[in-house]
């Protein structure tokens, strides 16, 4: 697996790449033929959303390639070595593309037939940049086959070069006479897929900010798909942020955004899912990180082995239940329902008001929550309840830092400090939780290793480490919730 970081150009068949050798040591040109075969859905799903997937042959890395969007520019590539069938894909990487087939059938779409001269930008023997100039056949299936010819200039970053020589080399190149290409790949070029359906908003309105931030945690969430069937670190945690923003806005924007009540639903049971996996990801790290800070002497028993390597098999375990969620119909219904919510939403009168004049009320009441929920809880004289009752001032102060960074982009600077504020607020309250939680999962780990038999004295400095932990916080919060209000009345 890599990031591949490459520019690419459109260049007339008389092209000639310009000399290099001002820039670094240059190397080549290489010529090689390259063949490769494209696979998609029959309604070409991969390349609407700008995934390729081929199987290719000749050059210096023959194999099967899965290109996965990143950013403008920037792709996410997975490799596995050729297999003897040419038509059917290999089962790592068909999983991993699941999110966006949801159960259709992979084909051969496309052939492209490349012949390259590649030359290479060093310094010594560290390759900075690879410059490949490609004359291009291109053959579309389908009942009638179309065939395609053009010529296209890459460069692309290699590990020892930085994107500043990246964008000098481009330049030398534009200068030349190449000019930048407006499609993300060749497969772009040859294929003309259906582009994906945009929400019929009014420009300006609070309708399109509010779709628009829908659209971009859907996008967030699909990224992060292949990542955690790859169990790649922290892919678990920001695909349930994705799902945990969705399911915010939606309930903080429902007087624009109408009718979400099952998608809510759903990306909560996403969300609940994704939890099992991350909440044991996180108590791991942190029990490794207390043991480590202890004296050799005070570890005693086997510990670490219950807090550690049997923790970890749970997480596996949890891995693979969230796996199996990934490639079901539950799933894909909810990936159904989030690409209609983006491109067919239903929406209230209020949607086609000035973004503007909308939005801030609707920041202002989502604070409005965090307030009220915390004189509820402070109107409670059981300590005990009123304790479970602050866990709901976290959740809405969670609801309000999401709906201000949502605005953000409309609204300035005041909804990041408000976004901040509110994150200070769920952050002292989650630390008292998380300390209150890990207590209660110490007990109960101490407990098993106490009828077993083992010491458990070093779980009893952990719940002591934890105890201080949720106590500091406790004693923190009246003074940073005095501070938010004051904060936050001029802001709001």
């Amino acid at each position: 697996m890599g990031i591949e970081i490459e520019d690419k150009f459109d260049v007339p068949s008389e092209y000639e790449v310009p000399d290099l050798s001002g820039v670094a040591d240059v190397a080549g040109p290489k010529n090689y033929q390259l063949v490769a075969l494209y696979f998609d859905t029959p309604d070409l799903r991969l390349a609407a959303r700008g995934v390729t997937l081929r199987r290719r042959r000749g050059g210096s890395d023959p194999g099967w390639h899965l290109k996965l969007p990143k950013a403008k520019g920037v792709r996410q590539e997975i490799t596995h070595p050729l297999t003897r069938s040419t038509k059917v894909v290999p089962t790592e990487l068909a999983e991993l593309v699941r999110a966006y087939t949801r159960g259709a059938e992979l084909q051969p779409v496309a052939e492209l037939d490349t012949r390259r001269s590649v030359t290479t930008l060093s310094d010594g023997e560290t390759g900075l940049v690879e410059i490949a100039d490609d004359r291009v056949k291109g053959t579309a299936y389908g009942p009638e086959p179309v065939i395609v010819r053009w010529r296209e200039v890459e460069a692309e970053l290699l590990e020892g070069g930085t994107e500043q020589l990246l964008a000098k080399v481009g330049k030398r190149l534009r200068k030349a006479g190449a000019s930048p290409s407006a499609a993300a790949s060749k497969l772009a070029k040859l294929l003309e897929p259906a582009p994906l359906p945009t929400a019929p908003t009014k420009p300006g309105s609070a309708g399109e900010v509010v779709v628009s931030y829908l659209a971009g945690q859907v996008k967030a969430l699909l990224s992060q798909d292949p990542r955690v069937r790859r169990a790649e670190e922290d892919a678990v945690h920001q695909m349930r942020v994705a799902a945990r923003r969705m399911r915010s806005a939606l309930k903080a924007f429902k007087t624009i955004v109408t009718d979400t009540e099952q998608v809510q639903e759903e990306l909560q049971w996403l969300g609940t899912v994704l939890g099992e996996v991350r909440d044991l990801e996180v108590i791991r790290a942190r029990f490794a990180k207390e043991l480590s800070r202890l004296a050799p002497e005070l570890v005693t028993g086997p510990i670490q082995i219950r807090l550690g390597s049997d923790m970890y098999k749970r997480e596996q375990e949890a891995y693979e239940r969230v796996k199996e969620t990934l490639s079901g119909e539950r799933y894909y219904f909810l990936l159904n329902a989030l690409d209609t919510l983006v491109s067919a939403p239903v929406l209230a009168k209020a949607a086609g008001k000035p973004a503007q004049e909308r939005l801030r009320t609707d920041a202002a009441a989502n604070w409005g929550r965090v307030t009220r929920a915390y004189d509820r809880a402070q109107a409670i004289e059981d300590l005990e309840r009123r304790e479970i009752a602050m866990h709901d001032v976290r959740k809405a102060a969670k609801r309000a830092r999401y709906t201000a960074e949502a605005l953000r982009p409309v609204l300035g600077d005041d909804m990041g400090r408000l976004a901040k504020l509110a994150e200070n607020v769920q952050e002292v309250l989650g630390t008292y939780q998380d300390g209150v939680v890990t207590q209660e999962l110490l007990a109960k780990e101490a407990e098993s290793a106490r009828q077993a038999g083992e010491d458990t004295f070093t779980y009893g400095l952990l719940i002591g480490i934890e105890r201080g932990i949720a106590e500091q916080a406790h004693a923190e919060f009246p003074g940073v919730w005095k501070e938010t209000l004051k904060a936050v009345s001029k802001v709001l």
